[in-house]
């Protein structure tokens, strides 16, 4: 008589009664429960796009504006300046600097004309320059922090959705034990495991969406900064050399 191992004995009695895998779960759970998971698994689709979009853009506007501050220091001479912030459009820094520097040459040549034509108009002055400065960086964090607000909802709404489909699939599970002859855990096993897929599904979608928010912020935070910083700066050179 042969001797048959322990793995051999379980290929023989083949699956256990009442295994499911996931796709068995997903596919045999109930509309509600699938109806959640199509929603959850379209926001995770959505913010990951999100996700990879803007660390790009993000990563892409930090290096831009660090070239763009390293020359603008190292280089002494305003239009030579604009002339390489024009090649610059991913840089928040570079769009603020031409917004104050298109606005200072209007000030000036406007100056100039005033002062030939021996009339004396008051032109607002480095004010001038601050608000299209201030404007111009408004505008760049609008654009930096474009679709930053679905990947807070998708980070705080995800778990409850989830939540939500795993209590209905719970309840289902419970009241399909009315209609079966068995009371064991073994009935309503399956209808448990297919509702906590949700909960899992959701937790899936809202962590990278928390992270990738927090760190997204944080970076935008560090640029806005930066422009805040670099407007100070040009508008002390402007007042001291062009506005006086």
């Amino acid at each position: 008589m042969a001797v048959i191992g322990p793995a051999a004995a379980m290929l023989a009695a083949g699956p256990p009664v009442g295994g499911h895998d996931v796709l068995t779960l997903l596919t045999s759970s109930g509309p509600v429960v699938q109806g959640v998971l199509y929603i959850l698994v379209f926001f995770s689709v959505a913010s990951w796009g999100i996700i990879i979009h803007k660390a790009r853009q993000i990563r892409s506007a930090r290096r831009a504006s660090d070239r763009f501050i390293e020359s603008f220091w190292e280089t002494k001479n305003l239009t030579t300046v604009h002339a390489a912030s024009q090649e610059m459009g991913d840089s928040p820094v570079a769009q603020v600097f031409r917004a104050g520097y298109q606005e200072l040459v209007r000030l000036t040549r406007a100056k100039r004309q005033a002062e030939e034509a021996q009339l004396s108009t008051d032109l607002g002055g480095v004010a001038n320059v601050e608000r299209a400065m201030r404007r111009a960086a408004t505008q760049q964090l609008t654009q930096l922090e474009r679709a930053l607000t679905f990947l807070a909802t998708t980070a705080s709404a995800s778990p409850f959705i989830g939540l939500f489909g795993t209590v209905w699939g719970i309840m289902n599970a419970f009241l399909g034990l009315s209609s079966t002859q068995s009371s064991s855990i073994q009935a309503v096993a399956p209808g448990i495991a297919e509702a906590l897929i949700a909960t899992a599904t959701g937790l899936f979608a809202a962590i990278p969406a928390v992270v990738a928010y927090n760190s997204f912020s944080r970076q935008i935070r560090v640029l806005s900064a930066e422009m805040e910083n670099f407007a100070f700066e040009f508008l002390n050179i402007a007042e001291r050399h062009f506005l006086n």
